[in-house]
């Protein structure tokens, strides 16, 4: 029986009924569907009844929102007992639910789950339907949907957040489902009352949605509706509503006829003026928005003295958003009206008591700078910077040492290498030696970038030292740093410069105590290895690789097998075939089974690049050794690696060398082992069926659970899958392969034939 509270049986044929098991509350009329049987190619409506919800809320559907019989506006208080008789189908053939007979009848029952689910008590439920609101909105039309859905949704704001945040996303897309642009006004209802809301996260995905319906209403439609939902929000008494107004000033206003410019420039200086500070945090995060579509006069008499206020506000959450607003109102003025109007109070600000507002500059910095052009970033910000550079707190010093380079760049060239020398670059050295981690970590990841600005002399001169210094930094990030930028040394003054001091740096990186960073090293080997040339390679970085397949962590294993790879890429078959495959198959031999299995996965992808001879002639073989290991986990990865390495094969290795080892293992005590296999030798029988050539009946494997032979069964407690294989020498046992073997927290399941047991003691003789 499904668990649905709304759930109901259609009878097919002519004449069946619906049968809900629950209350309803009122009916969907509209609903067509084919009938069959007499009279067959007419339609008839199917009526879907609802049930209330077994929770008290406030408000929700009900006759009165959605409608009543075929008509809305019905009186609330229908009496049980007539609502079940016309559950029923009291109306008479042709006129009832049992109307819908024939295949379409099923497509009633997706709709009537949706539109029950909007009211069930499990969160989850009313947000699965919530998010499938354009299906309700399709079944019950546009006119309906406008006249009950949406009064429904819009009495129903008093939900989880995760629903709301989805009915507000939902209701910005709903457009063409209310009829078009001209009905567009419909969606504000609910909208406002979602922008009101006390979360968040729902009040800026409702004013999205807002402002996107904007754009569907005609210039008429937007005064008429838009607007004064706006001034609604932006005079609301709750500081949530006028926080939302702020947000959709500047999609109204372009469009707005003067007398109603005036109104909309009035509400937004009340409420940058608001008591609340987070109403003025909202204006002035809008600020440069509304500044970009105000006309010029009304920028400079209305939008500056809002900005000075809300610059000199005493929230610093006020005043870090003005300095935001700063770069859109710059971009507006000419250079007179901006060292008059704006420079005093970015001046100001870069020197704010509060680090954030600093911190907020010197993060904008290089918006700044495009927008108040060369002339005043040579007079005004340059010296602002040099402050910045050398603050007192560490974030503002990291925020500014990330701007460096985008500074630079974007200097007039004549006269860009001078500045830098003379006034950029000695705090930069300063910068080097900082006792801070993260500021140092910052500087490393832009600073050379200026080699490429300031020329090879200068930057042997004068950046070199420094890169040196950061090479041997204490913090590895910084070293790190260094090392994923060289590329742009690597074109100035080519890499051997650096290569004495280069080789320590990495090798203490390779071996540095956190995983992450020798794993971040290990994905720059490739670039550093195509820079410093297969010689310097071999002689300096070739140990470093190999020691990284046997680190303890599986993810430098890893990464250091795809390495290998990009290596192999990089220098070539021949260089492979001499320097890594022999040293990569010589851990074959390896006492742990950990480091053997690591040869297995370098073969898996060293065979792609190396190609089919090598595969064939120095690979396969040290792999079907390894198919009489005495670990299990190292069989069945055998097993595994066949299967990978079976398309590079010729046709003579698999039917001769590769066959035979799978039929072996497919006979292994251990279940994972039987299960790969089984796997493998599918695949290597396609491929020779594919080429035509003789595969015997006994070949084909039978699949664990797809074979009518096999099935699962429930493995008691006291139960072994298999034998496990001798202990492995080193101490270390070898971990089971659990994803593959279809555990559960109840019961694990074995293959055994013919039928399948309950799960009851390994004593029953059920299970034998």
């Amino acid at each position: 029986m499904n668990h649905c509270p709304c759930f109901f049986r259609l009878k097919k044929g002519h004449g069946g009924s619906f049968r809900f098991l629950s209350q309803p509350i009122f009916w969907i009329s509209d609903l067509q569907l084919p009938r069959r049987g007499p009279g067959g190619g007419r339609h008839q409506p199917i009526r879907v009844w609802v049930h209330p919800p077994r929770r008290n809320r406030t408000s929700g559907l009900s006759p009165a929102s959605l409608g009543a019989g075929r008509g809305l506006g019905a009186k609330p208080a229908a009496a049980t007992s007539r609502r079940r008789k016309n559950m029923a189908g009291a109306a008479g053939p042709g006129t009832g639910a049992g109307a819908a007979g024939g295949d379409g009848d099923d497509s009633l029952y997706p709709i009537a789950v949706l539109i029950d689910e909007l009211r069930n008590e499990d969160v989850q439920l009313r947000l699965n339907s919530i998010k499938k609101l354009s299906t309700i909105a399709l079944a019950l039309g546009v006119e309906r949907t406008r006249t009950e859905l949406l009064p429904f949704l819009t009495d129903t704001i008093y939900d989880e957040d995760e629903v709301l945040l989805a009915l507000a996303e939902q209701l910005g897309n709903f457009t063409g489902l209310v009829g078009g642009p001209d009905f567009a006004h419909c969606l504000l209802p609910p909208l406002e009352s979602l922008a009101t809301v006390e979360e968040t996260v729902v009040r800026d995905k409702a004013v999205e949605s807002l402002r996107q319906i904007s754009q569907e209403h005609t210039s008429v439609a937007l005064e008429a509706h838009f607007v004064p939902l706006v001034k609604r929000l932006a005079s609301g008494d709750w500081f949530t509503s006028r926080t939302s107004a702020c947000g959709l000033f500047s999609v109204c206003y372009p469009r707005a006829s003067n007398a109603i410019k005036a109104e909309i420039r009035q509400h937004f200086r009340s409420l940058c003026s608001d008591d609340t500070p987070m109403v003025r945090r909202a204006a002035a995060a809008k600020l440069g928005e509304f500044a970009k579509v105000l006309e010029l006069d009304s920028v400079k008499s209305e939008i500056v003295p809002l900005f000075t206020n809300l610059a000199s506000d005493e929230q610093d959450s006020v005043r870090l958003l003005a300095v935001e607003a700063c770069v859109s109102i710059a971009q507006l003025l000419s250079q007179e009206d901006l060292e008059a109007l704006v420079m005093p109070i970015l001046r100001q600000a870069a020197e704010d008591k509060s680090w954030r507002v600093r911190y907020m500059v010197a993060d904008k910095f290089s918006e700044l700078q495009k927008a108040v052009g060369p002339k005043i970033t040579q007079d005004d910000l340059i010296p602002a910077f040099q402050n910045l550079l050398k603050d007192c707190e560490a974030e503002v010093r990291a925020a500014a040492a990330h701007k460096v380079k985008e500074l630079c760049e974007n200097l007039p060239i004549e006269g860009r290498e001078t500045i830098i020398m003379d006034q950029i670059l000695p705090f930069i050295k300063e910068l080097v030696s900082d006792t801070n981690q993260h500021v140092k970590s910052a500087l490393a990841s832009v600073i050379m970038g200026l080699s490429t600005i300031l020329g090879k002399e200068n930057t042997i001169e004068h950046l070199l030292p420094l890169f040196l210094a950061q090479l041997k930094d204490e913090c590895p990030e910084v070293r790190l740093n260094i090392i994923s930028n060289l590329d742009c040394v690597n074109e100035v003054i080519g890499i051997r410069q650096l290569s004495q001091s280069l080789l320590p740096a990495i090798v203490e990186l390779a071996e540095d105590a956190k995983w992450r960073v020798r794993l971040a090293i290990i994905e720059y080997m490739p670039l550093l290895a195509g820079q410093l040339g297969v010689e310097f390679f071999d002689e300096k970085l070739n140990s470093l690789c190999m020691a990284w397949l046997v680190d303890h962590v599986y993810a430098i294993r890893e990464a250091a097998t795809n390495n290998l790879m990009k290596l192999v890429q990089k220098f070539g078959i021949e260089w492979a075939q001499n320097t890594i495959v022999p040293k990569v198959l010589v851990m074959a031999n390896d006492p742990n089974y950990l480091h053997r299995m690591t040869t297995l996965f370098c073969i898996n992808v060293l065979s792609e690049a190396c190609g089919q001879e090598i595969t064939t002639k120095q690979m396969l073989p040290i792999v079907l050794k390894m198919a009489g290991d005495q670990v299990a986990n190292v069989r069945f990865n055998v097993a595994k690696s066949l299967q990978k390495i079976g398309p590079i094969l010729d046709t003579d290795a698999l039917q001769e060398e590769v066959k035979p080892v799978l039929q072996k293992l497919g006979q292994d005590e251990d279940m994972d082992v039987k299960y790969f296999a089984q796997e493998a030798m599918s695949v290597v029988v396609q491929r020779l069926r594919k080429l035509d050539l003789p595969v015997k009946d006994c070949d084909e494997p039978s699949a664990p659970g797809a074979d009518k032979n096999h099935f699962l069964r429930p493995r008691g407690p006291g139960e072994d899958a298999g034998k496990e294989g001798a202990a492995v020498r080193g101490g270390q046992s070898p971990c089971r392969a659990q994803v593959e073997r279809l555990e559960s927290s109840e019961a694990s399941y074995i293959l055994v034939a013919g039928s399948v047991a309950p799960n009851v003691p390994s004593s029953s003789s059920s299970l034998s």
